[in-house]
């Protein structure tokens, strides 16, 4: 069994429910796996999973034998459980005409880990915008983005810690590394987002978290990249906006501590020092 946090076991073991379009997989339409958050039982495919706009992540079908249904006490609603280890799921509701299969299996997303398909032609990206928590945050609700992970990098050690790095000594920053499929979302895509989701113009960190571990950077792995990344700039720049952000080449990755991944997630809680605001021209 995982070691769940205090708000996953406020909805796993106390039927709690997140707060409705908060869970991380709530618009994730990658393909993959959803599987039991603290029994790794193989509940969920991609293929069953459809946009329902409820508020959660919603399936027409489970993977057979795997979801238990339990009448509620007052028979209002129908309780899913995972069969193998009892976490509650969410609830089942039948006749709303969404899918042929006419279910919906409403499921909060902590109860839930997702293991993308990562395809041959995916690539990843590293950036960094303050504190990773709430840069992976936004990151990873990026359409087409199929994982993300928090970590370090460019520093002059290696497999730093987090209290090495929050000593300000290392030259490391706080960055988190994107897998993407760039057939969904392009690097250049990437990087508009990047910047609508943090104060891009403050020099000497992120909001409150100040110090050389959260600064603004991102990194390009060739020469197309860096050009993207100078579009970007020059746009905001030609709008009038300050950039502090730094660009350099890509550097040694180096995954954070697990307790830092998904932090947000883990909490029930939402950013502090990141927020979105839309900058860029979307297409149509």
């Amino acid at each position: 069994m995982s070691e769940l946090t205090p708000f996953e076991r406020h909805v796993i073991e106390n039927k709690g429910t997140e707060p409705a379009f908060s869970g991380l997989y709530t618009q994730t339409s990658e393909p993959g796996e959803y599987f039991c958050k603290r029994c790794d039982s193989l509940l969920y495919r991609s293929s069953d999973k459809f946009a329902s706009h409820c508020g959660w992540p919603s399936f027409d079908e489970e993977v057979p034998g795997t979801v238990l249904k339990i009448p509620d006490a007052d028979g209002r609603r129908v309780e899913i459980v995972c069969a193998k280890c009892n976490a509650h799921l969410g609830h089942v509701f039948e006749g709303e005409g969404y899918t042929a299969k006419n279910v919906r299996h409403c499921v909060n997303s902590v109860s839930l880990k997702f293991q993308p398909k990562i395809g041959p032609k995916s690539k990843t990206a590293v950036l960094a915008s303050g504190c990773f928590w709430g840069t992976q945050y936004y990151l990873a609700r990026v359409p087409g983005v199929l994982k993300t992970a928090v970590g370090y990098t460019g520093g002059s050690i290696e497999n730093p810690t987090y209290k090495q790095v929050c000593s300000g000594t290392t030259g490391h920053v706080e960055a988190v590394e994107v897998t993407y499929d760039p057939t969904k979302v392009s690097y250049k895509e990437l990087l508009q987002y990047f910047f609508e989701t943090h104060d891009f113009s403050q020099e000497n960190g992120q909001g409150p978290d100040i110090g050389p571990q959260y600064l603004s950077v991102l990194y390009y792995t060739d020469d197309q990249e860096k050009k993207d990344a100078e579009e970007v700039i020059g746009f905001l720049k030609d709008k009038g906006m300050k950039v502090a952000t730094q660009v350099k080449p890509v550097a040694r990755f180096w995954s954070g501590e697990d307790y830092h991944q998904q932090y947000y997630e883990k909490k029930g809680d939402t950013p502090y020092c990141h927020r979105y605001r839309e900058i860029f021209p979307r297409k149509a």
